[in-house]
């Protein structure tokens, strides 16, 4: 690391492809400048605030959402053809809910206490991307924890509670009055916005102007 810390803080949604896809090309940058500045830190932004605690069929939610099957495949046609490009899987068939992230969010929140979002946010995406799993689920949720290394009963106690929902909540809420409508957004240093999911050069670029290596 450089003696210079910079935060980059991302807000990001478990179910936005585009998230998983961002953050895939965000840590290739930082594979290759491993002396980069960035203290990395997730927020939460929830696509559907207003989903049912329980989720819903996939299939209907995004036909309700596009308009019709024809227009949620074409919709979803950029996402596969980016994804596979960044070498991602993502396993639409077997994507069978949509969940409310809320809990997601939650499990996020607690793993940043413990120093282990970043490996939360891989779990997350590769159990609802490439497994299919139900990430609103407390089960499924507790488990990702116990694989991450967290105390899986601490987390299903916690989740089958009402701890931080308020916390995720207000957070969402203060996304968006900043102006936030989209994920994922990535604020650098607490002031520059960088909407969406960038390619790796363009990250690579933004590391070296902070180490004043910028290219003449």
């Amino acid at each position: 690391m450089s003696e210079t810390v910079v935060s980059l803080d991302i807000l990001s949604d478990p179910i936005c492809p585009w998230c998983y896809i961002g953050k895939a090309q965000l840590d290739r940058a930082l594979a290759a400048e491993p002396g980069h500045p960035f203290a990395i830190q997730w927020h939460p932004f929830m696509l559907n605030p207003e989903m049912p605690r329980e989720g819903m069929d996939r299939r209907t939610y995004l036909e309700a959402k596009f308009g019709g099957q024809e227009a949620a495949i074409k919709a979803y046609l950029p996402v596969a053809e980016h994804a596979q490009k960044a070498g991602l899987t993502i396993n639409f068939d077997v994507m069978l809910r949509t969940p409310n992230t809320v809990d997601a969010h939650r499990l996020i929140h607690w793993a940043g206490i413990e120093q282990r979002q970043n490996a939360v946010v891989d779990a997350l995406f590769d159990a609802y991307f490439v497994q299919g799993r139900d990430i609103g689920s407390n089960e499924v949720l507790a488990d990702i924890a116990d694989t991450i290394g967290m105390d899986a009963s601490v987390v299903r106690r916690l989740l089958q509670s009402d701890s931080d929902v308020q916390n995720i909540r207000d957070r969402d809420t203060q996304a968006r009055e900043m102006g936030v409508s989209s994920v994922p957004t990535f604020i650098v240093a607490g002031k520059h916005a960088v909407p969406g999911a960038q390619p790796p050069e363009l990250w690579q670029k933004v590391i070296r102007e902070l180490q004043g290596k910028a290219d003449h």
